[in-house]
C-alpha cells in the first residue's frame, strides 16, 4: 500500500464516521488504518499512537483518529476528495484481487459497497456490481465457485487495463496505488484457480 491508497482509505473512514452508528467503522478498523498508514510512510504525531493501540485500548481509537485527520489536514473533505478516494480504493482492491492478495468474492463486495455504490455505480465499475449481486458462490458446487472467482479476477484485470489507458476514474489523471500497478504486472496469475473446461461448462 502506498500513501495515496492509505490517505484515500482514511478519507473514506472519516466520511463513514458521520453515518448511522451501525454503518460506522469499528475501532479495530481505525487502528488498522493507522497501522497501514504508518507502514506506508505517512507521518503524523498521533499516528503511531493510533497504530499502536492494544485490543484493550481500542476505545481511544476514535479520538486519536480524529487527531490524525487534523494533523494530516484531511478535514473537511470535499465531494471531489471523496470521489477521488473511492476510485483509488476501487483500483487498489482490483489490484489486490489480480495479485492474489485478496479473495475475489470479498474483494468484489468491497468494490461494490465501498466504491461503486458511493459513485452511483458508474459504467467502469458496473461489472463488479453485477458480480457482487450474483448468488453467493459459497452456496454453489466447487466448479461454480471457481467460475465466479475467475470472472471476478477477469473483471478486475479488465478494469485495471482500462484505467491504465483512460487514466483514473472520472477523467482524473494520476497514479493508482501500488497494488493496482502490481496487479497489472501480474496479469498471468490465476490465484490457484483451475481454468474451466469449456466442454464441461
Amino acid at each position: 500500500m502506498d500513501t495515496v491508497v492509505a490517505i484515500s482509505l482514511i478519507r473514506m473512514a472519516a466520511a463513514d464516521l458521520a453515518m448511522q452508528p451501525w454503518q460506522r467503522p469499528s475501532d479495530a478498523h481505525l487502528v488498522q488504518l493507522g497501522l497501514d498508514a504508518l507502514m506506508a510512510g505517512i507521518e503524523a504525531p498521533s499516528l503511531p499512537l493510533l497504530a499502536g493501540l492494544a485490543h484493550g485500548e481500542h476505545s481511544q481509537a476514535r479520538e486519536l483518529f480524529g487527531l490524525v485527520l487534523e494533523e494530516l489536514d484531511l478535514l473537511p473533505s470535499t465531494s471531489e476528495d471523496l470521489a477521488r478516494a473511492w476510485w483509488v480504493a476501487a483500483r487498489w482492491w482490483a489490484g489486490q484481487i489480480v495479485a492474489c492478495r485478496l479473495d475475489p468474492v470479498h474483494g468484489v463486495q468491497l468494490i461494490h459497497r465501498e466504491s461503486a455504490a458511493e459513485l452511483d455505480r458508474p459504467d467502469a465499475l458496473r461489472p463488479f456490481v453485477d458480480l457482487a449481486r450474483a448468488p453467493d458462490p459459497l452456496d454453489d458446487p466447487p466448479p461454480d465457485q471457481q467460475h465466479i472467482r475467475s470472472r471476478i479476477i477477469s473483471a478486475a484485470r479488465d478494469f485495471l487495463a482500462a484505467q491504465a489507458h483512460q487514466g483514473p476514474g472520472g477523467g482524473r489523471s494520476g497514479r493508482s496505488g501500488r497494488g493496482a500497478r502490481g496487479g497489472r504486472s501480474g496479469t498471468t496469475r490465476s490465484c490457484g484457480i483451475t481454468p474451466r473446461d469449456p466442454e464441461n461448462s
